[in-house]
């Protein structure tokens, strides 16, 4: 089993590179994030390697990085993903990307890579959204909460737009009244927010 190849490196295109490890080539398929990452053809470069066991054929997987090599294997979890998959939801997103789309529950962010369709992508946030923690940094941490907290926000400011439209108010009136006292008061919660949009639109 090839965990890891360190050689020369003899040709590089889009989604495969071929390395010189002691006069033997050795031909990876990359995801586009390695791909990126490598030098020029000739500069000496180590990939993490995932090797892929056919009936018909043995294939490499390269990667930059063990974050890369473990969403991909994670990834081939998922039912539904085989590895040129695997190899397209890496090339689509970054690892932090992807790992902060997972644990946002970002379904868009993931049905917008290339063959990736909703029922998938619903099952890579099922599936790998806690998994996909292990991997995190505080940095994406922080992002995930950001994101939530945002999402959050919509969802009420969306609703109070709404619940004022229900009362005769104009959508542009209502939606210039919430936005207004939401600024104002970012921590208040959805009944003080309608109270305080009536008051100001009774002005």
């Amino acid at each position: 089993m090839i965990a890891l190849i360190t050689g020369k490196l003899a040709q590089k295109q889009p989604n495969s590179v071929i390395i010189d490890a002691g006069g033997v080539g050795y031909e990876l398929t990359v995801p586009l994030s390695t791909f990126y990452d490598l030098g020029d053809e000739g500069a000496v470069v180590s990939l993490r390697v995932h090797t892929h066991v056919r009936e018909d054929a043995l294939q490499l997987y390269g990667f930059r990085t063990e974050r890369e090599k473990r969403l991909f294997l994670l990834l081939l979890g998922v039912s539904g993903i085989g590895p040129k998959l695997a190899i397209t939801v890496l090339s689509g997103l970054s690892a932090e990307e992807l790992i902060e789309a997972l644990r946002q529950s970002n379904l868009a962010r993931l049905v917008g890579i290339p063959g990736v369709g909703k029922k998938t992508a619903e099952r890579m946030i099922v599936e790998l959204k806690d998994k996909a923690a292990a991997l995190t940094t505080p940095e994406i941490e922080d992002r995930v909460r950001s994101g939530i907290v945002a999402n959050a926000g919509d969802a009420m400011r969306e609703d109070l737009v709404s619940a004022l439209i229900n009362l005769g108010y104009q959508k542009s009136m209502a939606e210039k009244a919430v936005g207004a006292i939401i600024k104002d008061n970012p921590e208040a919660n959805f009944t003080t927010v309608l109270k305080l949009a009536l008051r100001k639109l009774a002005i």
